[in-house]
């Protein structure tokens, strides 16, 4: 019996052991001036504006330097959105005292230009994505009558590529740990299959992209832009999640709200979050 409780003892350390204390660092790359509140909160008021931010997170323990989404930089969606002080995100990581080559994983939330876009930018990344994510914006949605709004080709192109590469990693369902002591969720529906994250640590945190957009959404219980109307529900259901994930809803941070700028630490574009 106590070589059996040794041996339970031992493997409890070894996976604890296992588990690094990860930071979190929030790198803006861009602002996204005076964006409606209605598009940000659903069912909010119209006649408000935000002043929104687009960012990336890098996750930093165990040996990897891990970004949560990409960015953008393809010059086609200037045109399209008023974006304000970009830095490109290969340049912005630099900041946060981390080479583009050193970053050696990437987890996209979903296949949106603005999170999906930077993908190419870190030669020795690997990506990792939600399986019906990929399934769905490299097949179905580019079929007649399929609603591609704010997926870029070209990001698609690169996804696949990567995967003829050995270089994606394809992340089945919800609650899926994919690195030590970080779990993907999924059910948020913000696309088709995007996923958050949990990272574990002492306190853990959730980061929502844009499952989330703003902390209004959960102050308000209102959803963030889903898949569909009728995501709406389980939406806000997943904000719910995402509180109990983190032990707090101040350890939830949102996709586009530049209070986490405010909250946290901030040197330059680089907030400490962790």
């Amino acid at each position: 019996m106590k070589k059996i409780l040794l041996a339970l003892l031992a493997a409890t350390l070894m996976g604890a052991a296992a588990t690094p204390e990860y930071s979190i660092d929030a790198i803006r790359y861009a602002n996204a001036p005076k964006i409606s509140v209605a598009d940000m909160v659903m069912g909010g008021p119209k006649d408000q504006n935000v002043d929104a931010v687009f960012v990336i997170w890098l996750v930093r323990g165990g040996g990897k330097n891990i970004l949560f989404d990409s960015g953008f930089h393809r010059p086609q969606w200037f045109r399209y959105f008023t974006v304000s002080d970009y830095l490109r995100p290969d340049k912005a990581v630099l900041l946060a005292g981390v080479n583009p080559e050193q970053v050696t994983d990437i987890v996209i939330s979903h296949a949106h230009w603005d999170h999906m876009g930077g993908i190419d930018l870190f030669p020795k990344a690997t990506v990792w994505i939600q399986k019906e994510e990929y399934r769905y914006y490299t097949t179905d949605v580019w079929q007649p009558g399929g609603e591609h709004d704010g997926i870029d080709p070209e990001d698609v192109r690169e996804l696949v590529r990567l995967n003829t590469a050995g270089r994606l990693r394809l992340v089945d369902g919800d609650d899926v740990e994919i690195m030590p002591g970080i779990r993907a969720y999924t059910g948020a529906r913000h696309t088709y299959a995007s996923q958050y994250l949990r990272i574990a640590g002492s306190p853990p945190f959730v980061l929502a992209s844009d499952n989330l957009y703003l902390y209004r959404n959960l102050t308000e219980h209102r959803a963030s832009a889903t898949f569909s109307e009728a995501d709406w529900p389980a939406n806000i259901k997943n904000q719910e999640r995402m509180i109990e994930l983190a032990g707090s809803p101040d350890r939830v941070v949102p996709g586009h709200d530049r209070m986490q700028f405010e909250k946290y630490p901030v040197k330059g574009r680089v907030a400490k979050i962790k």
